[in-house]
């Protein structure tokens, strides 16, 4: 593992710029991976790790930085629960810890530093000093990686029957007979305007 100011400087260059989201994410992750056990995640253990983060916020940046893991490469998995956590699943032990924040970190921060005016600057020289205990709560889960969910997994390309679209790591839906995308089996994000 790295110091924690050389993360912060990843960090700072990974998102563009260094906030309370941040250096939450990263303590977050450190406090993760030192529960697995794993201490060389963008090295010798690099393929041992798939994590899971419930936010599209500052710490998700923070988090690839320790752990690694990227969307790109299929081992950060985003769930949009909106919560500020991560369950961390190595695949070598098959043991997976999640990792929530406390709700009270925030008002630990208000205590601690009151004459930091600025709430951002409060927070994150907070969260460098607090103790995990009063920034985490963790607890040991069961996760079920599928081998299609897998970083590297080859597995066939199949078309949908409707949109003629690729689809990739068998996220197919078989409906009324035809084999479709999720977008035409009804799960769209986004709606396609009329044609002109």
């Amino acid at each position: 593992m790295k110091s924690f100011s050389e993360y912060e400087v990843l960090a700072a260059q990974a998102h563009g710029h260094m906030c309370a989201g941040q250096v939450l994410g990263l303590r977050l992750a450190i406090h993760g991976l030192g529960l697995l056990g794993i201490d060389d995640p963008t090295g010798t253990q690099r393929k041992r790790l798939v994590t899971f983060v419930e936010i599209d916020r500052c710490a998700t940046d923070a988090i690839s930085v320790v752990t690694g893991c990227r969307l790109g490469k299929r081992a950060l998995k985003f769930v949009d629960f909106g919560k500020m956590a991560a369950t961390f699943c190595d695949l070598q032990t098959g043991r997976s810890v999640r990792v929530v924040a406390k709700e009270s970190s925030k008002q630990r921060a208000r205590e601690l530093y009151p004459a930091i005016a600025d709430r951002n600057e409060q927070q994150m020289t907070a969260y460098r000093e607090l103790p995990d205990s009063e920034l985490f709560e963790s607890e040991w889960v069961t996760v079920h990686v599928g081998p299609e969910d897998l970083p590297g997994f080859k597995g066939p390309r199949v078309v949908c029957e409707q949109c003629g679209e690729g689809i990739n790591f068998q996220r197919e839906v078989l409906a009324g007979g035809l084999t479709l995308c999720r977008g035409c089996a009804g799960e769209r994000y986004y709606e396609p305007l009329p044609h002109h």
